[in-house]
């Protein structure tokens, strides 16, 4: 049975193929101190420690250059054909190899706009740039950030189905949480109570365990990239949650918000019923516009729309962001032209992608509004991959 990474790295060169790229280089050391992002999909778990040049060729070549101490690891991985060890440079066997392929474009993993296709150090860039001296390949160097969003993007099969999983946990915990809050147990409380329920079913957070899940209790707690804190529950307040789990590798990223009735209550205010109902259909009109061939810009700006149209504030991110072995994935993004996004909103959506859509609206008397959802773009449109809020949960 093949693994993740042989589907990937197979994916790899049909995208190449798809490409008109020759060949591209992964080139890495130490990776136990300094990993390069894509390396869990095109080699896996482990380090490498010397100097290492993992390369797919057009053509379909597997080849990895490494130190002669790496070279039984890479072997058992079972994913990289031509294993070439080296003892005292890898200067030598790169050189050689390169020669005999005589590639026209070689990719490289930098990117100005990609966090996860920016994996190449200045200082290996550098280094790599002193062994091409004196041959023609320093000058057919290009970026492989379109390689590696796509790479990243396309989802296989098995991989939607780690995602969903995940998801599915998620929405466990979820359920699990909601019938455990009660007012005056304070965020910190209730965001330990999670992380024993990500012990009890052997998965980690999706992000760093300190702020997720992030748990919001009324409109004094900050929504955003913070922890739990002292803050309590209380009637007539919103609970918010933003929470995902890692599982077998994938992510999950969801957001959900929970009502506590005031004496006398038996639904929110309206205030907060429209703002619900504002969001919720925000996020069904993004989805809904979906589909490959669209620019993240325009799911964006429907999204964005419904908000503003309804005289809330502009929310000041993105509507969405790529999904996978990361929270943030990188690539392609739902969000508007703004230079803290670069090029990113202009990508165009692609099947197999899989994105968040989330945003939301604070209510100074109430809290903070928040719902996100997970979504699989198909070959025609984009579907949840869990099931979407779409009412308040009371309590």
């Amino acid at each position: 049975m093949s693994t993740v990474v042989q589907e990937k790295v197979s994916q790899a060169i049909g995208i190449l193929q798809e490409l008109g790229m020759d060949l591209w280089l992964t080139f890495v050391r130490e990776t136990a101190a300094h990993s390069d992002p894509v390396l869990p999909l095109i080699y896996g778990a482990g380090d490498l420690v010397w100097q290492s040049a993992l390369i797919l060729t057009r053509s379909g070549e597997h080849i990895a250059i490494v130190g002669r101490f790496d070279a039984e690891a890479v072997r058992q991985g079972g994913v990289y054909s031509t294993i070439i060890p080296y003892d005292e440079s890898i200067r030598p066997p790169l050189l050689e190899t390169l020669q005999r392929l005589n590639p026209g474009r070689i990719g490289l993993n930098h990117s100005r706009d990609d966090v996860v296709a920016d994996g190449l150090s200045h200082g290996m860039y550098q280094m790599l740039l002193g062994y091409l001296q004196d041959t023609p390949f320093a000058r057919r160097i290009v970026s492989a950030e379109r390689v590696i969003a796509a790479l990243r993007g396309r989802k296989t099969p098995r991989e939607v189905a780690c995602i969903r999983a995940a998801v599915e946990t998620t929405e466990r915990i979820f359920a699990r949480t909601f019938d455990f809050a009660q007012v005056e147990m304070t965020e910190r409380q209730i965001g330990a109570f999670m992380h024993r329920l990500l012990a009890e079913h052997g998965v980690q957070p999706s992000w760093h365990a300190a702020s997720c899940p992030a748990v919001n209790a009324g409109p004094d707690s900050p929504a955003g990239h913070s922890g739990p804190t002292d803050l309590q529950v209380a009637r007539g307040q919103v609970l918010h949650f933003d929470f995902g789990v890692k599982q077998d590798d994938y992510c999950s990223d969801i957001q959900r918000v929970v009502y506590f009735l005031a004496p006398g209550e038996t639904d929110p205010p309206e205030p907060l019923r429209r703002a619900f109902s504002t969001v919720q259909r925000a996020i069904q009109e993004a989805v809904a516009a979906m589909k490959p061939g669209i620019p993240g810009k325009a799911v964006d700006a429907v999204a964005r729309a419904v908000v503003t149209g309804a005289g809330y504030p502009e929310y000041k991110h993105a509507t969405g962001h790529q999904l996978g072995r990361q929270a943030h994935d990188g690539a392609g993004l739902l969000g508007p032209e703004w230079d803290r996004y670069g090029d990113t909103p202009n990508h165009p959506l692609e099947a197999g992608q899989v994105y968040t859509v989330e945003l939301g609206v604070r209510l100074p008397e109430y809290g903070y509004v928040g719902l996100e959802e997970d979504v699989l773009v198909t070959a025609t449109a984009a579907e949840y991959l869990g099931s979407p809020q779409t009412e308040w949960v009371l309590r």
